[in-house]
């Protein structure tokens, strides 16, 4: 049991926690809780760390045969958590890599294309609400928040797992590629000429989603083959990115369910 945390193991998880640049070279990112755990795929597990009272108690209800298992003090697991109330056990997932052509060539794709979007919490709740659409693929500019954030994590509920992303170095070059292979672009814009309900999705398509406090960049809301807008009343000028991303895609979902 690692009971210090000056432990190499404990610091590398705290870095793991912290920094995408961790993550990345490492190929792995963190999940934490019970059900994160339970929905990750088994062949992506690389190691559980649980708390030294959750062992106790829990351990051996979960299915870890076969996973290496290392167990921390109750004050050391604390103090790598993300969380306020750890629930006692978390675990190091492998990266998935995701082929670009493969998400494109998908029959009638139907793909989310985000720009600078910077909130974790928004980027997976659009993960989370992505997969129950049915949207085929999440395209995100290299600035966007890094979607292995911890907060991100917790908020996609264990749809990072199943729903293909990938990051885009030239986000403006990607959408001349969408253009060329006839996937039509839509962007969610307070200039829209149309009401977003008033499209027809039942072609291939992608909704462009700009950054929570700018909107789209001009450069690449420019690049859209059309600008929609979603009616407000009131004085409310726009909605939070998750929350106009998941109108926008359960509009797609309902008109393709016909």
């Amino acid at each position: 049991m690692i009971t210090s945390i000056a432990n190499p193991q404990v610091k590398e998880l705290l870095q793991l926690q912290k920094k995408s640049k961790a993550r990345n070279e490492k190929g792995v990112f963190i999940v934490e809780g019970v059900k994160m755990f339970q929905e990750a795929p088994r062949d992506r597990i690389e190691k559980v760390y649980l708390s030294e009272s959750f062992e106790q108690k829990r351990g051996k209800e979960m299915n870890l045969s076969g996973l290496p298992v290392e167990v921390l003090s109750d004050k050391v697991f604390s103090h790598v958590s993300d969380t306020k109330t750890p629930q006692g056990i978390l675990c190091l997932v492998k990266q998935k890599k995701v082929d670009l052509s493969e998400m494109l060539e998908k029959t009638t794709p139907f793909l989310m294309v985000l720009d600078n979007l910077q909130d974790p919490g928004n980027l997976g709740t659009i993960v989370r609400t992505a997969e129950g659409a049915g949207v085929t693929g999440i395209i995100m500019s290299r600035d966007t928040v890094d979607i292995y954030n911890p907060k991100t994590i917790r908020s996609t509920m264990g749809s990072v797992y199943r729903m293909p992303f990938f990051y885009v170095e030239d986000i403006l070059e990607f959408l001349e590629d969408l253009r060329g292979q006839g996937i039509r672009t839509y962007a969610a814009h307070l200039d829209g000429a149309n009401n977003y309900d008033e499209e027809s999705y039942k072609e291939a398509c992608a909704f462009l989603i700009g950054n929570e406090g700018n909107g789209l960049r001009d450069e690449v809301a420019k690049k859209a083959d059309i600008w929609i807008k979603i009616p407000m009343c009131g004085q409310v000028e726009s909605l939070n990115a998750a929350i106009a991303s998941s109108i926008l895609m359960y509009e797609v979902s309902r008109q393709r369910r016909k």
